[in-house]
């Protein structure tokens, strides 16, 4: 996670340079208006969004935990408990990770979430509806998933990710404000102020940045799904999310919507490009063809 980090930050401070740089020579070329505060503009909004998300990843554990009622377990709960704590326990050992915590959320859906700041603290989560309903193999390649996200620092990235979009959201939202031209109309009537500008533009830009963090989520399912038929079987992964799919009722999103993305399964949704989740069908299709390449993977 360090070495992400500093990838990330390096990459954050080349992209403030080359923006810089960039506005420089608008200014200097006459492009931009001289007396405008671009450039501390732009620091300040890379500086609040790489803090900004920062923190989130630090309080992510604990704020899922609240959000969720997440109750930590260690085996000593009940049968259900103990092969819950035991099974992530050897999927850590086979992913060569360190054990994270362990929880149950009281809920009827079938789902699994995974979340924490790096591998060391990281917490895998499940729905008691997901423990006591599905089939104990498939349950395995679902907790293999989430621990597929932990090895892949997915959670890390997300959080970034993130940050950068908020980032750009901030600082463009308030460019553009100060770059619209204010001049009195016919009547004599005043332009809004730019603070009223901001808001709408903030909310333009960050559907647009939605779609951005919406792929990458997408995209990691699919990067999940291969880690969990590696630690497992393709087979078994694909049973899971047969099982999901038949179950979509029970993908509730009315409860913990902020970790959405973090769950095994998202629900249906009729915009795909803002969705979190490709949809079933896809990851299975892309598990059979994973199947199919490597015909020795169970």
């Amino acid at each position: 996670m360090v070495l992400r980090t500093v990838l990330f930050l390096i990459t954050n401070l080349a992209v403030v340079a080359t923006i810089s740089l960039l506005l420089w020579l608008g200014v200097a070329t006459g492009w931009l208006p001289p007396d405008l505060p671009l450039i501390p503009l732009l620091i300040g909004s890379f500086g609040w969004g790489v803090v900004g998300s920062w923190i989130s990843l630090q309080v992510s554990r604990q704020s899922a935990i609240q959000a969720m009622g997440v109750q930590l377990v260690d085996g000593r709960e009940g049968a259900s408990a103990l092969w819950l704590v035991e099974t992530v326990a050897r999927l850590a050992n086979k992913a060569e990770l360190p054990m994270p915590e362990v929880g149950v959320y009281a809920s009827p859906e079938w789902n699994a979430f995974a979340t924490g700041a790096s591998p060391e603290g990281a917490l895998v989560a499940v729905s008691s509806g997901i423990l006591e309903g599905m089939p104990q193999a498939e349950l395995e390649a679902v907790l293999a998933h989430e621990m597929s996200h932990v090895g892949n620092g997915d959670m890390v990235t997300m959080a970034l990710l993130q940050g950068v979009i908020n980032a750009f959201v901030m600082f463009l939202a308030r460019a553009i404000a100060l770059l619209l031209p204010r001049r009195s109309d016919d009547q004599g009537r005043q332009p809004p102020p730019i603070s009223a500008l901001i808001w709408p533009l903030e909310l333009l830009l960050g559907i647009a940045g939605s779609l951005v963090t919406a792929w990458f989520s997408r995209h990691r399912e699919f990067r999940a799904d291969a880690g969990a038929a590696r630690l497992t079987a393709a087979g078994a992964m694909v049973g899971a999310l047969q099982l999901l799919g038949q179950t979509q009722d029970l993908l509730e999103p009315r409860d913990g919507t902020a970790l959405a993305s973090f769950k095994i399964a998202g629900p249906p949704s009729l915009l795909g490009l803002f969705a979190s989740h490709p949809p079933l069908e896809q990851r299975i299709a892309a598990l059979q063809e994973l199947q199919s390449a490597n015909p020795s993977t169970p």
